[in-house]
């Protein structure tokens, strides 16, 4: 997978923290930060799929066929 640089900023004791937990486990800090937001990303996941759920369940999100919707599409299955 492509790798991309961002720059991002966060609060001066978060980055110490950051610092001080890399060189402790002897990894980057970009790896940290990348597998921190993977985590956190995972998890927010989980929150809106509960929130669409819930939103089908209440009727506020439409949920249609997926033959129709294929069929429309014009994908055969």
């Amino acid at each position: 997978m492509a790798t991309v640089k961002k720059l991002i900023s966060m609060e001066e004791s978060l980055a110490k923290e950051l610092e001080n937990i890399s060189k402790i486990l002897k990894v980057s800090q970009s790896e940290i930060v990348e597998k921190a937001l993977d985590f956190y990303l995972d998890y927010i996941d989980g929150i809106i799929a509960e929130k669409v759920s819930k939103g089908i369940k209440e009727g506020k999100i439409k949920v249609k066929e997926a033959d129709k919707v294929f069929k429309r599409l014009g994908i055969d299955v």
